[in-house]
């Protein structure tokens, strides 16, 4: 049985970047500039697509989490057969305030998620999710440590799930 095999979060982020100092002071301009930052490979002549997909997303509920946390994305996939997910992690140049998130933090780390189908849609944001909850990550992410560290920590929490798998 020839089974297709997801792309590590990992895999994901190294596709899609890690971009620092991102300018704007609003989540509309944070999420403007993140879409317009990305390479043309990844959603050519689809950014503003995104963009709306997006911020309808956003109008419908909050994407903040805790700590200052938050997690953009296009409600439905919105990527063909020949286009790859991928998962972009952003740092503001300030923190944004205007983001709602549960504890009231501004948002000053967004992770960017365009996937294929909502089963890998929820595998990214409970990876996700899970990662930022743990000490170590998020320390990095509140470093804005380099792509290579935060890429690298990935990767081990990544083998460290497969070896608990049974």
């Amino acid at each position: 049985m020839n089974e297709l095999k997801e792309d590590t979060l990992a895999q994901l982020i190294e596709r899609g970047g890690i971009y620092y100092d991102v300018s704007g002071s609003t989540r509309k301009e944070i999420i403007a500039n993140v879409i317009d930052g990305l390479q043309d490979n990844l959603l050519p002549n689809k950014k503003e697509a995104l963009f709306q997909a997006v911020m309808e997303r956003e109008a419908l509920i909050s994407t903040g989490m805790e700590n200052g946390i938050a997690l953009p994305h296009p409600r439905t996939p919105m990527l063909e057969a020949d286009e790859k997910p991928f998962a972009v992690i952003s740092f503001p140049l300030s923190a944004v305030s205007d983001w709602p998130t549960p504890d009231n933090n501004k948002v000053n780390a967004v992770f960017l998620i365009v996937s294929k189908s909502p089963k890998q849609h929820l595998g990214v944001m409970s990876r996700i999710s899970f990662l930022c909850q743990q000490e170590k990550f998020y320390k990095l992410l509140s470093a804005r440590a380099s792509k290579d560290k935060i890429i690298a920590e990935i990767k081990k929490a990544e083998t460290e799930w497969q070896g608990e798998k049974v």
